[in-house]
């Protein structure tokens, strides 16, 4: 049988609950030793952050102050304040190598291009797509020594296949590729682009199946071609990938070094030198640590600009 009041009596037997059982969920929340237990487990990701990542970049900014061969000891520092980046102002080396970073960007917004009409023409229009994907993919996964070796072979200027093949087609001075000044580095530029479309493919056919088919299917019945929904309807939704993209692909721009290294060591006359080729052979052939640290402030200041640059003008054109 129901008591009358029982309201009354419900809400105080809650009330009553709710004051005995506060203490002991306050209790369940901080038991003893919990958070030194959750110091230790992240103890060591935050010692090798701090080794690995947090003291060079303090190191790199103090040692750009200073005129420094390691090979001299802690007592070879001199301190010499601004006077490296008044020398990198000058230094046309480093002007050039500025310069090929520069032009380096361009690669960029092509293998962008590419993987977006690509992966468009895969997902709409091709069967066996995981073939594509994989075939498409292997050239980024692949080692990046295995990667300029052929493509070293292939653009060998006198028994290269590319020249054999452009004898063939009737040009008797085919370019000398990554041995010409002229072409070296679009030549690099090249085989980026070849390793970049795979990941970028990968990531756009993600993004696509994002994509409502409703919205293709509105339009089509509108009257709206091919190409109006794919500037329309693709381009737009698929902004936030692009932008994405966009950012990882400029700073890995700036830090390409591997295939510099393996293909022409910044030659031929410093037509391929970058940034990050000439703070290495300017710190570890040179010995000159505090002069490359200067030109590392110098790289961290581009690449923060432009990615804040990217950040402040994604919200014109990017779509979430």
């Amino acid at each position: 049988m129901q008591r009358r009041g029982g309201p009354h009596e419900s809400n105080d037997d809650w009330r009553g609950g709710g004051r005995s059982r506060r203490p002991a969920l306050e209790g369940a929340e901080k038991k003893p030793g919990e958070e030194l237990w959750g110091w230790l487990f992240v103890s060591p990701m935050l010692l090798g952050v701090t080794v690995l990542v947090l003291l060079p970049i303090v190191a790199t900014f103090v040692l750009s102050l200073a005129d420094w061969n390691f090979v001299q000891g802690w007592d070879g520092i001199k301190w010499i304040g601004l006077d490296n980046f008044d020398k990198l102002l000058r230094d046309d080396l480093f002007l050039r190598s500025v310069r090929n970073n520069v032009i380096f960007l361009l690669a960029v917004p092509v293998y962008m291009a590419i993987s977006m009409i690509l992966a468009v023409v895969i997902d709409r229009h091709v069967y066996m797509k995981g073939f594509f994907k994989v075939a498409y993919f292997m050239p980024y996964i692949s080692n990046i020594v295995a990667v300029a070796v052929v493509w070293q072979v292939l653009f060998h200027p006198s028994n290269g296949p590319v020249n054999q093949m452009l004898r063939a087609l009737g040009f008797s001075q085919p370019p000398g590729w990554l041995a010409d000044p002229n072409y070296a580095l679009p030549s690099i530029m090249l085989i980026v682009v070849w390793t970049s479309i795979g990941f970028n493919l990968i990531l756009y056919m993600a993004g696509l199946q994002s994509i409502p088919r409703d919205l293709y299917e509105a339009a089509e019945i509108d009257g709206a071609s091919g190409w109006v929904r794919f500037a329309r309807i693709t381009v737009p939704l698929l902004s936030p990938t692009s932008f994405f993209l966009l950012v990882t692909g400029v700073i890995s721009t700036f830090k390409v070094f591997d295939i510099i290294a393996v293909t022409t060591q910044g030659g031929p006359i410093g037509s391929t030198s970058m940034m990050v080729w000439y703070l290495y052979d300017t710190a570890f052939v040179n010995l000159k640590v505090g002069y490359a640290s200067s030109i590392a402030v110098v790289l961290f200041a581009f690449v923060l600009l432009i990615t804040l640059g990217q950040w402040a003008a994604q919200k014109k054109w990017v779509n979430y």
